[in-house]
């Protein structure tokens, strides 16, 4: 008999740790929920972000392929969830790390709930010399493959929509670190995030709030054509480019 899905985004971290718990033993070492997810936690944070991505940092003593093996029955468990494969590093790799994704680590600085062991970031020191290349590089690398990714479906309405609305909250993210980089002091709620960038870059950034809409089920949501919403998508994230990019200028 199949084990009862678990709905509700608090019992799945639970069960999440428990799982860990009971497939490292003692080799684990802390698990921090990390960015938007992590507003959980936070009065009324279960209703307002149901929506989020719960990322997670698994921290082991060591991560060898015994580690990988063990640990790959609980990692494709929480995928099949629908949240992101959870970041695994060792206690070195996390202080070691810091300069190399300056953007992930400075999310977990900013917003994280540890639910399991000690708190590994607390004390992180993040060099910032490489952020702005980072920020830059995941847009482009990500505008890439949306578009190759999406040439691939145009003639599908619905893998082309769920391709956008997949994707959409990840952009959005980069925005709030493009946002950070040119000196404003971004909000966490995306729709908030959105109306930044739009004053800042002067630019309609609806079409990424319409996905949002979509994304979450929001009642009342229209759309006539997926194909003309991807090329308004494709605008706007260009846009999102162009500004990170002019920042490294200044």
């Amino acid at each position: 008999m199949e084990p009862e899905a678990i709905d509700n985004p608090m019992d799945q971290l639970k069960e999440l740790v428990s799982k860990l718990e009971h497939a490292y033993s003692g080799r684990l070492v802390s698990v921090v929920l990390y960015g938007s997810g992590a507003t959980l936690f936070e009065p009324g944070g279960t209703e307002h972000d149901q929506h989020s991505d719960l990322n997670v940092l698994c921290v082991l003593k060591e991560i060898t392929p015994r580690e990988l093996s063990e640990g790959e029955p609980v990692l494709r468990w929480w995928q099949q969830t629908g949240h992101p494969a959870p970041l695994l590093l060792t206690e070195e790799e996390v202080h070691r790390s810091a300069d190399c994704f300056p953007i992930e680590f400075r999310d977990m600085k900013e917003r994280r709930r540890v639910l399991f062991g000690p708190d590994p970031i607390s004390d992180l020191h993040i060099d910032t010399r490489y952020y702005r290349a980072q920020v830059e590089y995941q847009l482009r690398t990500k505008l890439l493959r949306l578009r190759q990714q999406g040439a691939s479906v145009l003639s599908d309405p619905a893998a082309l929509l769920r391709l956008c609305v997949d994707s959409v909250t990840t952009f959005i993210m980069l925005g709030r670190h493009g946002l950070e980089l040119a000196g404003a002091k971004p909000k966490t709620d995306r729709r908030a995030v959105l109306h930044q960038l739009t004053e800042r870059l002067k630019a309609d950034m609806s079409p990424l709030e319409l996905l949002l809409d979509i994304r979450e089920d929001k009642s009342g949501t229209e759309l006539d054509d997926p194909g003309e919403l991807f090329a308004q998508y494709l605008v706007c994230i260009n846009r999102l480019v162009e500004f990170v990019d002019g920042l490294g200028t200044d």
